[in-house]
């Protein structure tokens, strides 16, 4: 049962990373704005976040495996959209497959975890099968770039899509042959008005940030403030229901709290960094989509090897220790990155990636134990769903915020009288240099001005999530009493 839970998330979780070494190929092929590359990456991620409140909600009351299994199949059927976008050539029916492929994504994300509560109802299974669940949450994410590199250079950019359809298959059979049905006791309907709150609070406030890092603008101002009034209802609703979608008086629970904190920051940065990296990589170093995939494998077997001794960890060490450890592990590597000589070279980034598969393993394993213990059974769908919101959402506000503050950035160190398209991105800058001739004087000039600009990019964006994360390690410490332990009886 824990293997066909696994496989699904891998599968989802590769999704949420596996185009970031696609995208150079994508580019050439479909040619989208640098809007549209930002929407292909990060659509995924905020709008899976947005729904995966209500799909917990819907798990616990109608069932945690028929939402698997539903969700599953949505999954397939969307990769299948999402592929045969290229044979149309329309941006817009491959952004749409990445919104339907969050659909499903957000059925499948918190029925794992939910799941994993109702098969291991023992305290010290369960830690292991959590940490088993963080190590492949940690390992899809990280290998989506090999994968996606493997895929691109045999076949296409199309073909990180087409590799879904046989796995939905075998899982979707195997779930409905193995998983147990779950469903609590409650009577209570669905609450539709709290379920639109959160769904549309989710996504304006994300775009709200997404769009202000890039720039002023009153329209997304106004996106903003309408999500973080539509998140205020919700909560509101939430304190006033007999059966809440979600238990927002879990988060006074300092613990739960500091490992909501702690997962949606430490996949903020490295849901940026992995973005970052891969197209340094490509655009940078000159690598093609494998050999720039390969070059992230690090951080791949740094997160497996920490999230498998995470269990062993929690129980000799405590919550506390092993969660503010975590995340220091990832401020040094961003703090590695700000502060690597010039030019930036792939030695330094190798560290990084380790440093951050390390932290990222801790970090998560320990803060999905403590939010499962923190529920009752039937209340596990709730806890699967914050787990997995501030996962997927870290990933989405990172590739949002902090890749737009790194577009700025690199936007403000091109030299003037480039085209427009040459200072909005690197990929636009290889475009025009290609166009120029790469070979030639303006070609050669124009490609060593972008990867300049581009490593500066990366090292100040590096110091930015350094500071983010170094003030959730501070939050982490001052949450989480000492000696906490990941149990139902803390």
């Amino acid at each position: 049962m824990l293997a066909v839970l696994c496989a699904s998330l891998l599968l989802v979780a590769m999704d949420a990373t596996i185009l970031n070494v696609a995208l150079p190929s994508l580019i050439k092929e479909m040619r989208p704005d640098a809007l549209e590359q930002l929407w292909i990456i990060d659509i995924y991620g905020l709008v899976l976040g947005g729904l995966l409140v209500t799909a917990g909600a819907v798990g616990d009351r109608y069932g945690r495996k028929l939402l698997f299994t539903t969700g599953f199949t949505v999954f397939g059927a969307a990769s299948v959209l999402a592929a045969t976008a290229g044979a149309t050539e329309s941006v817009l029916q491959l952004i749409a497959g990445r919104v339907l492929l969050a659909i499903g994504g957000a059925m499948v994300m918190p029925s794992t975890l939910s799941l994993i509560r109702t098969i291991f109802p023992d305290p010290h299974e369960r830690t292991l099968a959590i940490g088993i669940w963080a190590a492949v949450a940690g390992a899809g994410a990280a290998i989506g770039p090999l994968v996606g590199g493997l895929l691109v250079n045999t076949f296409s950019w199309s073909a990180a899509f087409w590799v879904n359809v046989p796995v939905v298959l075998v899982t979707v059979v195997a779930a409905v042959l193995l998983l147990p049905e779950y469903r609590s006791p409650s009577h209570h309907d669905l609450d539709l008005v709290a379920a639109l709150l959160s769904v549309a609070g989710v996504v304006l406030t994300a775009w709200g940030i997404k769009h202000l890092a890039g720039g002023f603008r009153p329209l997304d101002l106004a996106a903003l403030l309408v999500g973080l009034a539509a998140l205020t209802w919700f909560v509101r609703r939430q304190l006033q229901s007999a059966d809440p979608l979600l238990d927002v008086r879990l988060f006074a629970n300092r613990p739960f709290l500091a490992a909501a904190l702690a997962t949606l920051t430490a996949m903020m940065g490295i849901g940026a960094a992995l973005y970052l990296i891969s197209l340094w990589l490509q655009y940078v170093r000159g690598h093609d989509a494998l050999a720039a995939g390969a070059r992230t494998l690090p951080v791949a077997l740094a997160a497996l090897a920490s999230s498998l001794l995470t269990p062993w960890m929690l129980r000799r060490t405590g919550v506390r220790t092993v969660l503010t450890a975590g995340l220091a592990a990832l401020v040094c590597g961003f703090a590695l990155l700000a502060g690597a000589p010039h030019p930036l070279g792939y030695g330094a980034v190798a560290v990084a990636l380790v440093t951050f598969g390390i932290g990222d393993g801790m970090a998560i394993t320990a803060a999905a134990a403590v939010m499962v213990a923190a529920v009752r059974p039937e209340r596990a769908g709730q806890a699967g769903a914050v787990s997995e919101s501030a996962y997927e959402l870290g990933i989405g506000f990172g590739v949002a915020l902090l890749g737009s503050i790194h577009t700025t950035l690199f936007r403000s160190g091109m030299p003037a009288g480039y085209p427009p398209a040459a200072r909005e991105s690197v990929g636009g800058a290889d475009q025009a240099a290609r166009s120029l001739g790469q070979s030639t004087r303006e070609g050669r000039a124009l490609l060593t001005a972008a990867r300049a600009a581009f490593d500066d990019a990366l090292r100040t964006t590096s110091l930015v999530s350094a500071v983010i994360v170094a003030a959730a390690v501070a939050l982490a410490a001052f949450l989480v009493p000492k000696g906490f332990r990941a149990d139902s009886a803390h």
